[in-house]
C-alpha cells in the first residue's frame, strides 16, 4: 500500500470522526429542550443576573440559537483546517471541542434550571454549574489539542528500497514504530460516547431513570470501541510496547528477554473470530484491518499478534535485538 493511499485513508477516518462528533453535538443541542418540552415553561429563562433570571426566549429559539451557533463554528473550523497549516488544525480541533462542550453545558443548565417551573421568572438560580461547565469545556479543548497532535503525520514507513534485511552494528540503536486504526470502531465509539454523554446529561437535568439506564451500556461500548479503534506498536531496545486507543492506554509491554521469536504473518478476521481484541486458537490478535500482523512468540504464554504496517520490519528488528543479546530466536512453527 502506497504512502499516498495510507494518508488518504487517515484523512477519511479523521473526517468521519469529526462529522460524527459535530452531528452528535447538534443533536444534543436540539434534542434536550425537545425531550423535556412537556416539563418546561414557554418561554424559558435563558439569562441570569447574578443568581436570578432576567431574560427569556421561546423554547424553539432556545433550541435553535445554540444549534445555529454550533453550525457556524463547525463551518469556521472546516475553513481553518482547509486554508491553514498545522497550527490552524490544532486550534480548530481545540476550539470546536471547547465550544461544543460549552454550548452543550449551557443547554443542560438552562433545561435543568427551567424544569417543572410554571414560568421563566421562577427558574432555579445558577451558580456552581457555570464554573463546572467552563472547567469541562476547557478540559475538552485540551484533550482535543492533544489528540490532534497525536493524530498528526506519523513517521515515514520503511519501503522495499530501504532493504529487506536488517543488520545492526555494534552500538547502533534502532526504533521501529507503526500505527493502525479501524474507522468503523472509531465511529462506533464516537456515536455511543455521544449517546452516553447525552443520556447522562439528560439524567442530570432530571429527565428520569431511563436516561441513566441508557448511559451505562453506551459508555461501556464507547470505552471498549475507543480502546480497540487504534493501536500503536513500538520496538526499542526495551522490547515491544503495544498501546491501545487514542491516548495510548491501556498498553502491553514485553521486554526483549521475554520474546522467543517474532515474525510477520497474514491473518484475517475470519481466522481470529472478528475485529478488535480477539482470543482464538492462534493466541491473542489485535485485528483492526486486513493486513500482515506482527506476531511474537513469548517465552511464556500464547502468541500475540497485532495488525500494523511494515510488520516484517518490526519482527526483523526484534529478532536482531535477540541476536545482539546472544539469544537464538526460536524458529516459528
Amino acid at each position: 500500500m502506497s504512502e499516498g493511499v495510507r494518508r488518504d485513508g487517515r484523512r477519511g477516518r479523521a473526517t468521519a470522526v469529526r462529522a460524527a462528533g459535530a452531528s452528535g453535538v447538534l443533536v444534543l443541542l436540539l434534542a434536550l429542550p425537545w425531550a423535556a418540552r412537556g416539563r418546561l415553561p414557554d418561554p424559558v429563562a435563558t439569562h441570569w443576573s447574578g443568581a436570578h433570571p432576567d431574560g427569556s426566549m421561546s423554547l424553539t429559539a432556545a433550541a435553535l440559537l445554540p444549534a445555529g451557533a454550533w453550525a457556524v463554528a463547525v463551518a469556521a473550523g472546516a475553513v481553518a483546517r482547509r486554508l491553514g497549516g498545522e497550527e490552524a488544525r490544532l486550534w480548530a480541533a481545540a476550539g470546536l471541542a471547547f465550544w461544543g462542550a460549552l454550548l452543550t453545558g449551557i443547554q443542560i443548565s438552562i433545561v435543568s434550571a427551567n424544569l417543572d417551573r410554571r414560568s421563566w421568572p421562577e427558574a432555579r438560580p445558577l451558580g456552581a454549574e457555570v464554573a463546572l461547565v467552563l472547567a469541562v469545556a476547557a478540559g475538552a479543548g485540551l484533550a482535543a489539542w492533544r489528540l490532534a497532535r497525536r493524530g498528526g503525520p506519523g513517521p515515514r514507513p520503511v519501503t522495499a528500497a530501504d532493504g529487506p534485511r536488517l543488520e545492526l552494528s555494534d552500538g547502533r540503536r534502532a526504533v521501529w514504530l507503526s500505527r493502525a486504526a479501524n474507522p468503523w470502531l472509531g465511529l462506533l465509539a464516537s456515536v455511543t460516547g455521544l449517546g452516553a454523554a447525552g443520556s447522562a446529561l439528560a439524567g442530570f437535568a432530571g429527565l428520569g431513570g431511563p436516561a441513566w439506564a441508557a448511559a451505562a451500556p453506551l459508555a461501556v461500548v464507547a470505552v471498549a470501541g475507543g480502546a480497540c479503534s487504534s493501536v500503536q506498536a513500538r520496538v526499542t531496545e526495551q522490547g515491544l510496547t503495544v498501546a491501545f486507543g487514542p491516548f495510548g492506554r491501556p498498553s502491553r509491554h514485553w521486554a526483549p528477554e521475554q520474546i522467543a521469536s517474532a515474525r510477520a504473518e497474514q491473518r484475517t478476521p475470519a481466522q481470529v473470530g472478528g475485529w478488535g481484541y480477539r482470543l482464538s486458537g492462534l493466541g491473542t490478535t489485535v485485528m483492526l484491518r486486513r493486513s500482515e500482523c506482527l506476531v511474537i512468540r513469548p517465552r511464556e504464554g500464547a502468541d500475540f499478534a497485532v495488525s500494523v504496517d511494515d510488520a516484517e520490519r518490526g519482527a526483523a528488528l526484534l529478532n536482531a535485538m535477540a541476536a545482539r543479546r546472544g539469544d537464538s530466536p526460536t524458529p516459528p512453527a
